[in-house]
């Protein structure tokens, strides 16, 4: 019985289009797809190729058959002059005029980038559907009092949606670099065997303007910008050192964002969508586990480890190029690209199906708010003549006593004795305005109103969002 190989980010987490985007049919039908454009391209400047073998060029392009593939390459042990062999026996007298003047880092490299380009517009689709998702989320709650954390002990109140923006800005920072990053891709073009284009000089009998106009002319067709003005035999490994990095800044943005979740689902604040028929654990059936946040952690520690590989094989090449990036490159870059598709997924469909609990909320708020309250009711009594420095004291003492029964269990009473104190001077009615939770969330709600006017909407508009989907598994 024949063994099935297993690749989780294939089955279980990237979106079927990132999924097939990566596939080994999509990346061999790009090399004869590369292997078309040079050779129109190089026809189109005088070399003779014919129309008709341009016509059978294309017409054999999409009869690829892997397994004719792979036993050329058991004999040639050598991959681009497996798939070479077989475009060319099926492509008949066509196949005389395939790969002139290449070297196999044309199709392996300038493939490679035409997926990556891909990936990258697919990244800013999701990037902008979580964004979306999360700039909803935060306008609905950009009111809505909260206990703030810091070092995950109570601090000062925030609100709900400010919280939102925090995990919004990383996102829509790893947007525009995603963004930066596909308009500066730079393709590899027709550079030779070193990167000379001596090959492309002789088949040109030393026109040289012709040798740097099939360059432009292929990178233009490619859909680039512009080719590398220097390579070596391989475009430079620093580019994927840089794609690398934005796509581990995705995977900080998703593994903070997966945190906050899971903390705050700890503390019954928020909770992640929970499918009736969702089962939190096999054994313990009351669980609502934040399954999906860990996943989101768990990929984006992934993508964190794998975007090292990026500066060690840019840092590792040597001279005009070494092999010992290949088979790395091979493993690291697709599972870069998918792992980054399952997180912005994941994002978007947290960020769609947030479950705020705001009674646990204001309950949390009760219980810590009195203690964050006290220099205001302080100040407050000095103004109708109180002695600072004995309520200072007095309200020392009735804080610990308030600490003591919270710890126990208790709800926190010390603004009912701070009204019972008639040092204070304060009834409870004006205590209770004086302590309503949104006097003390500073500008939160707008601050949010603002960054989403004019930092989110404008930076979003225009951009078309993928559909925010149910994760896979």
């Amino acid at each position: 019985m024949g063994l099935t190989p297993q690749n989780p980010l294939h089955e279980r987490y990237a979106s079927a289009e990132m999924t097939a985007l990566f596939s080994a049919e999509r990346r061999y039908a790009t090399w004869r797809r590369l292997w078309i454009v040079l050779a129109e391209c190089q026809a189109e400047l005088g070399l003779a190729i014919t129309p008709a073998q341009l016509a059978a060029l294309r017409e054999a392009a999409p009869r690829l058959d892997l397994a004719r593939v792979a036993t050329l390459e058991r004999q040639t042990r050598h991959d681009v002059v497996a798939h070479l062999r077989h475009f060319a026996e099926q492509a008949g007298e066509a196949g005389g005029i395939l790969h002139l003047g290449a070297t196999s880092a044309f199709v392996t490299d300038n493939a490679d980038l035409l997926l990556f380009a891909e990936g990258l517009d697919l990244l800013v689709r999701r990037l902008a559907a979580a964004g979306r998702a999360l700039a909803a989320f935060a306008r609905r709650h950009a009111g809505l009092p909260c206990l703030a954390y810091t070092h995950f002990q109570p601090a000062q109140l925030t609100t709900v949606g400010k919280r939102a923006t925090l995990w919004l800005h990383d996102l829509l920072t790893d947007l525009e670099e995603i963004r930066r990053r596909r308009r500066e891709l730079r393709c590899r073009g027709a550079k030779g065997t070193t990167g000379t284009q001596a090959s492309f000089l002789t088949l040109f009998r030393g026109d040289d303007a012709k040798v740097r106009a099939l360059d432009r002319m292929i990178a233009a067709r490619l859909g680039f910008a512009g080719s590398f003005p220097v390579t070596g035999q391989t475009y430079p490994r620093k580019q994927d050192s840089q794609l690398l990095a934005a796509l581990a800044g995705i995977a900080e943005s998703g593994h903070k964002f997966g945190t906050d979740l899971r903390l705050l689902q700890g503390t019954g604040e928020l909770s992640e969508p929970f499918d009736d028929t969702q089962v939190g654990s096999s054994a313990m059936a009351y669980k609502r586990n934040p399954v999906r946040s860990e996943r989101l952690c768990a990929l984006a520690r992934r993508l964190l480890t794998d975007s090292l590989n990026g500066p060690l094989n840019a840092a590792t090449q040597w001279l005009e190029r070494s092999l010992d990036d290949s088979a790395n490159r091979r493993l690291v870059l697709p599972d870069a690209f998918l792992a980054a598709d399952a997180i912005t997924g994941l994002a978007g469909h947290l960020a769609a199906g947030l479950r705020v609990h705001e009674e646990t909320i204001r309950a949390r708020v009760e219980r810590e708010l009195p203690f964050m309250a006290t220099e205001t009711l302080l100040m407050e009594a000095v103004l109708r003549g109180g002695d600072r420095q004995l309520l200072h004291e007095r309200l020392r003492r009735l804080s610990l006593e308030a600490q003591a029964a919270v710890a126990g269990g208790a709800p926190n009473p010390l603004l009912d004795r701070i009204a019972a104190a008639p040092e204070f001077g304060l009834a409870r009615a004006e205590i209770a305005r004086l302590c309503a939770p949104a006097a003390f969330t500073g500008r939160a709600a707008a601050q949010v109103e603002e960054y989403l006017a004019e930092i989110a909407e404008p930076l979003l508009s225009g951009l078309d969002p993928a559909p925010v989907e149910e994760p896979r598994i």
